[in-house]
């Protein structure tokens, strides 16, 4: 009843100037990671390691999921729509922008922190007690960070926390990319969209592939860029054949960079540049399967992928905005929101306890998408639903305030 009465509050305090599709694009896209974590993730567990693996590379057409549900870039956008209203709010009060950075950093921070002690309490635990096998880089003799879980990207359930990373260092420089957005305006993201094919031809035909890494900041930093465009009323000004043009370029280019006859015009020296493929992969997800990924570093297929969703959103937005209108959808939306990093914080631990659940039973053991793995799907993501629950009850607490607030406009 607590919680109910609060939300109704919220609701009821909602100015009618707040933007209510940001909150839902926020909420919607760290759902879809969550629920997209649980569907594809394949487990092994073997000699006292535990790691999970992707089924998009080894289910058959299943990359096309990634062109519509890697929404990374949407987080980002609206990230950036949100830092720049947020940041012009502080200055107008005076404050230096290190307070800015930090109130947003905090945020974060706070229950992250409380994740990282837990979850340093068990590893320690485990050393002690000898539970599992030694994995995760050296620290000290033959002792190695980890016990049980192979870093770095599979790893349950640290895996995803990359992105808290990045996304850290994003709201750092936040105030000096809101200020080249107000001087150089459009010559930002068109730096950011050249920097990144670049990028791309250096490492992949030039084969100098440590360049490729400088794709982390051209290619993530662009939905971030196009979210002040949206915040500051730009994208209100523009008429909708400019993203319907988005969502063509993007969806169009993907289509003729991830295609092997186009590039046929290059002959066979495109297998030196994407090694077995011929072509950039189809997947906007490391697969673990393909020896190039999209992912990691991001390409400028990552890059379409971002330009596309984007333009869709905005194309979108009038819905959305009549439908959060109705109270149902936005007390939902508040929900999500008032907890967005406990959920993905601890949604891999969540599916974690499901694997330490259902593997003793016999269940999930298939290492490959078969018919059999494809009808345990409701199963492991219902249970991992619910072990989420709990613990979003018992850690929420650290990311929602104590008392209601008025809803603010980031």
């Amino acid at each position: 009843m607590g919680e109910a009465t609060r939300l109704g509050e919220m609701v009821a305090r909602t100015p009618a100037t707040r933007d209510r599709v940001v909150d839902f694009l926020r909420a919607a896209s760290i759902v879809a990671v969550v629920f997209g974590h649980w569907m594809i993730g394949i487990v092994w567990w073997q000699d006292g390691v535990l790691r999970t693996t992707s089924a998009v590379g080894v289910t058959t057409g299943l990359w096309l999921a990634t062109w519509f549900f890697q929404v990374m870039p949407i987080f980002f956008f609206v990230g950036g729509f949100s830092n720049l209203v947020s940041l012009d709010a502080s200055r107008r009060r005076g404050d230096p922008d290190a307070r800015f950075v930090k109130t947003r950093v905090m945020r974060l921070l706070r229950p992250s922190l409380v994740f990282f002690a837990i979850w340093s309490a068990v590893i320690i635990a485990m050393h002690l007690l000898d539970v599992g096998a030694p994995t995760g880089p050296r620290i000290w003799d033959g002792t190695r960070l980890l016990r049980l879980f192979l870093p770095p990207g599979a790893t349950l359930p640290f895996g995803p926390l990359w992105f808290l990373a990045v996304y850290l260092v994003v709201v750092c420089i936040a105030p000096w990319m809101v200020d080249l957005h107000r001087r150089f305006r459009w010559w930002v993201p068109a730096v950011m969209v050249a920097g990144a094919c670049v990028a791309d031809v250096i490492g992949f035909e030039l084969g100098i592939s440590p360049v490729r890494w400088a794709n982390v900041a051209f290619v993530l930093l662009l939905p971030h860029q196009l979210g002040f465009f949206y915040a500051d009323g730009t994208f209100a000004r523009i008429s909708k054949g400019f993203f319907w043009a988005m969502v063509a370029i993007g969806l169009g280019g993907l289509v003729v960079l991830t295609n092997p006859p186009f590039w046929r015009l290059f002959g066979t020296v495109r297998y030196d540049w994407f090694r077995g493929i011929g072509a950039y992969p189809k997947s906007l997800l490391g697969t673990d399967v393909e020896p190039v990924s999209n992912a990691y570093p991001p390409t400028v297929c990552f890059l379409l992928g971002a330009i596309w969703s984007i333009g869709a959103v905005m194309l979108l937005r009038p819905v959305l905005a009549r439908w959060l209108e109705r109270t149902g959808p936005w007390k939902v939306t508040i929900l999500l929101n008032s907890v967005i990093m406990t959920l993905f914080l601890w949604h891999m631990t969540a599916y974690l306890f499901t694997v330490l659940t259902l593997w003793p039973l016999g269940l999930g053991r298939q290492h490959d998408s078969t018919a059999g793995w494809w009808l345990e799907r409701p199963l492991w993501i219902g249970l991992s639903a619910l072990y989420l629950t709990v613990l979003v009850a018992v850690f929420g607490r650290f990311e929602r305030p104590k008392r209601p607030e008025p809803v603010s406009v980031a």
